[in-house]
């Protein structure tokens, strides 16, 4: 088995990309720090490798790395931060966020900006920040890593998969707001850099892609672009599908149910109604269930057997 270095791995994709170290490394590290860890002369922390790895459209779990007793303990309240955000624990989420910022270095920005990250979306569930204060709060998290980020501009920079996850929020929040023109510009721009960067990492890695297809799907039907919305469901279910990402499959479904009954076809509508409520059913998401079983009895007078 042939033994490859990570810096030299990162070296070598940096290369082939034909990216500058100041590019890959911004708000990461500084360009000499890089330089060191290409070169071998430096072991960095495992947050900035993951962060550099993923910036390149590189797979983060091909290697080894030794971490310390401060980065196990950030590591293991950043997963516990996660669970109280999915499990809607505010309250304790917001406690551990508090012992993550008391361990953070003054140049963690990574860390930093997973905190306010969070912060924004721990205080969604309770309403704690309004939509334009959630908005100023992501900027400033992703401005972090990333200081001249613009919305109009998101094809200039790389980024990490935490990077992509604030801009999607961002998208959400204006989506709030109904700013249709903007959060589909977004999502334009945020798929295409996906498509041209590091799809097959992100599909196979953690999602993001049908996880951004399903929210910029949604947008477009909430803008009554119904044709392209189909489509791009149907891309979204196929990746689902082909990798495994099942949690998205009955949502994409819907989304075509959705359509297909504006678009007039009530037969391809109930199909699709049906498919979504026993998808959801197999995966035991009793919310999903009942959100398509309303819709599909309110517009088509449909009902299930479970």
């Amino acid at each position: 088995m042939q033994t490859v270095f990570v810096g030299e791995y990162i070296k070598r994709r940096r290369k082939e990309l034909k990216l500058t170290q100041e590019k890959v490394c911004e708000g990461i590290c500084d360009p000499t720090t890089l330089s060191r860890i290409e070169n071998g002369h430096q072991t960095p922390s495992k947050t900035k490798i993951n962060a550099l790895l993923q910036r390149l459209g590189l797979p983060d779990s091909c290697y080894y790395a030794i971490t310390s007793k401060n980065e196990l303990e950030i590591e293991t309240l950043k997963k516990e931060i996660v669970g109280c955000h999915i499990t809607e624990r505010v309250e304790e989420g917001f406690d551990q966020l508090e012992k993550l910022r008391e361990i953070t270095a003054e140049d963690d920005l990574l860390t930093k900006q997973f905190i306010l990250r969070s912060q924004v979306l721990l205080g969604r569930e309770k309403g704690i920040y309004s939509l334009q204060e959630q908005i100023d709060l992501l900027m400033q998290a992703i401005r972090l890593t990333i200081p001249k980020f613009e919305l109009e501009e998101i094809s200039r920079f790389l980024y990490t998969f935490d990077e992509i996850k604030i801009i999607n929020q961002i998208a959400l929040c204006y989506s709030d707001l109904e700013q249709r023109v903007t959060v589909l510009s977004i999502y334009q721009q945020l798929l295409k850099y996906i498509r041209s960067h590091n799809q097959e990492v992100i599909i196979t890695g953690n999602g993001l892609l049908p996880l951004v297809l399903h929210n910029y799907a949604r947008e477009l039907g909430l803008s009554k672009h119904y044709k392209e919305c189909i489509q791009t469901a149907q891309e979204g279910q196929d990746i689902c599908i082909r990798y495994g990402h099942y949690q998205f499959l009955p949502g994409f479904i819907a989304i075509m149910a959705e359509c297909y009954f504006f678009c007039g076809d009530a037969e391809k509508s109930k199909a699709y109604y049906l498919q979504a409520y026993y998808t959801y059913l197999s995966l035991k998401d009793k919310i999903g269930m009942e959100e398509v079983r309303k819709e599909a009895k309110e517009r088509l007078n449909l009902d299930f057997k479970s």
